[in-house]
């Protein structure tokens, strides 16, 4: 593994951003049934609270938080793994690879274990935490993309403007949903989080987050998250993908493929 990025960079404290996270919440929850006719979901800005250290190596596919520690799963032939590591230090605990047939993607974790999906193989991974060690496997006859949890299902990407609902015991499909925006279904939606009631999903080559509505398929917001690297970062960098999200704290990560930062932001109105 290269050598780590700078140490933490601190931003200025941003003073009630639980409150703006919570006014948020409320204000994209009276959309849940989908915008009026003619208009346009709103597009949240952003503000940077901190940069971590992250990886520049590192093909992110997906990111998830716990207890201080960030778990990412990483991509591409030959390079693809599970990472434990420290937020804020990107100081790496622990580190598994993944065989060289397989092409690592999004994670999530249920419980004591993490799962995560595979491109091309139709084969998704499970993951015991204590050991780090693979336990379990199971199987889907679509891409893998992007995998995150609501507290009863699994929800899964594959790259199309369809998310699948999965029982997150036998791994069976048990539904799934369209996603639209303004009308059109959203395609290349990619690494996804569970926030607040709302599914957050990357979409790919796009510098923007979509908020879904799980209920309707909707999209009812956007967060802008251009102007995150500096032009030189970018230019080293891939595509923005990776959202980790603590329910307990309230607080937001995202990073990107070759990312120099791991990011945690407030979500804003903009204007």
């Amino acid at each position: 593994m290269t050598a780590k990025p700078p140490a933490f960079r601190p931003y200025p404290p941003i003073a009630n951003s639980l409150l703006v996270l919570a006014l948020l919440s409320a204000l994209v929850a009276g959309c849940l049934g989908g915008p009026s006719v003619g208009m346009a979901p709103p597009v949240y800005g952003y503000r940077v609270v901190a940069a971590y250290p992250h990886d520049p190596e590192a093909f992110t596919q997906g990111l998830a938080f716990r207890d201080g520690l960030l778990y990412e799963g990483t991509g591409l032939y030959g390079r693809s793994e599970i990472r434990e590591t420290v937020l804020e230090t990107g100081e790496e605990i622990r580190s598994r690879g993944l065989p060289p047939s397989l092409f690592g993607e999004g994670i999530a974790l249920i419980d004591d274990e993490l799962l995560q999906l595979t491109w091309r193989s139709g084969v998704g991974l499970v993951w015991d935490l204590e050991s780090f060690t693979v336990v379990g496997a199971f199987s889907y006859p679509t891409e893998g993309w992007g995998i995150t949890a609501d507290g009863q299902r699994l929800i899964m990407s594959d790259g199309s403007s369809t998310l699948r609902f999965l029982d997150p015991e036998t791994f069976e499909v048990t539904g799934s949903l369209e996603v639209e925006a303004d009308g059109k279904p959203l395609l290349g939606l990619n690494e996804l989080e569970w926030v607040d009631g709302l599914i957050y999903a990357n979409v790919w080559k796009a510098d923007e987050i979509a908020i879904i509505s799980p209920g309707s398929g909707r999209v009812v917001g956007w967060i802008d998250l251009a102007g995150l690297l500096s032009e030189e970062e970018r230019e080293r960098g891939d595509v923005l993908n990776g959202i980790a999200y603590d329910p307990a704290s309230g607080r937001l990560f995202v990073t990107g493929k070759l990312w120099p930062w791991v990011f945690e932001i407030e979500v804003v109105a903009s204007g």
